[in-house]
């Protein structure tokens, strides 16, 4: 690489000031000779802004004034950056401690070729420095997306190979400037989770490749006990809705009839059960919630629709 791509690491805040300025504080210490630091705000309440400001005077901050969600807040940073020229995005969770060598690689597994749209690496638990948290995603024959790669495993060298894949998670995400120049940013519909699933099939349909390199490494704390932590009614509300609103968007009407009677039976019969029988009264009530409001969506969305013929 004779010359260095301009490229913007993009992050989201949402009352997050301590993990904000660590994962700044790491973004400081790229390696990577051309890149800037942008943060989107999202209306926090916890001093985010003026902390930031007075730590870091240098770095682009934008101030939504509200919660737009994940994924419209983060489109408010692409759309910036875009504006500003930029050749890669580089999307990072807030909560995250990035490798020094990380955009390097990723910039030089995105240079390989033209048609790379998207490129992460491995993503590891904070708290656990060797376990991996994803390197990359499976496909699945009712969902589509799958499991994690390697999810909870200790690296031994066993996802050191580069390769292509259908998904991939965006703790870390570089993102080419044409992907967002010819397909867009997130879809703002999903507010939150599936946001990056359905950009990746949006991307790979207009021919663009997803790639996952081992080389390049970030470390992340995860909100298990944050307000769309693993266990929190939230998270099952928005999984089990946005769903629906991915399958709808990203499959064939037979297939999607088919995930329809898989996700009924399977995740909200039989999952409800599961936290009914411990006690998690909330929990199934807030998949079932969900699986409303995917419906809502879908009834909504229904007039004047065109299925995606492509099935993955």
């Amino acid at each position: 690489m004779v010359e260095f791509p301009k490229v913007s690491a993009i992050t989201l805040n949402w009352n997050g000031k301590d993990d904000t300025i660590e994962c700044i504080a790491s973004l400081k210490k790229l390696n990577y000779p051309n890149y800037d630091i942008v943060v989107v705000d999202n209306g926090s309440t916890d001093g985010s802004v003026s902390a930031l400001r007075a730590q870091y005077p240098d770095i682009a901050i934008i101030e939504n004034g509200r919660n737009l969600g994940y994924a419209e807040g983060f489109n408010v940073g692409l759309k910036y950056a875009y504006e500003n020229g930029v050749d890669y995005f580089l999307i990072v969770n807030n909560d995250t401690i990035i490798d020094p060598d990380a955009m390097t690689a990723l910039v030089l597994a995105a240079e390989s070729a033209p048609d790379i749209g998207f490129v992460s690496g491995k993503v590891y638990w904070h708290n656990d420095p060797n376990r991996l948290q994803t390197a990359g995603r499976l496909t699945d024959p009712h969902t589509l997306v799958g499991t994690h790669v390697a999810s909870g495993e200790i690296d031994n060298g066993q996802v050191d190979a580069s390769k292509e894949y259908d998904f991939i998670d965006d703790v870390f995400l570089l993102v080419r400037q044409s992907v967002y120049r010819e397909v867009g940013g997130y879809d703002p519909n999903f507010f939150l989770y599936f946001e990056e699933t359905d950009w990746c099939a949006r991307v790979r349909r207009a021919g663009f490749k997803i790639i996952y390199t081992p080389h390049a490494k970030i470390w992340h704390k995860g909100q298990v006990g944050g307000p769309s932590g693993a266990l929190s009614p939230v998270r099952h509300y928005y999984l089990c809705r946005n769903e629906i609103v991915f399958m709808k968007k990203n499959t064939s009407p037979s297939r999607f009839l088919r995930y329809l009677l898989y996700a009924l039976w399977q995740q909200l019969i039989l999952g409800s059960a599961r936290w009914i029988k411990h006690g998690k009264f909330q929990h199934a009530l807030a998949r079932l919630r969900g699986f409303g409001a995917g419906f809502v969506w879908l009834w909504q969305d229904w007039r004047g629709a065109r299925w995606n013929v492509r099935t993955m």
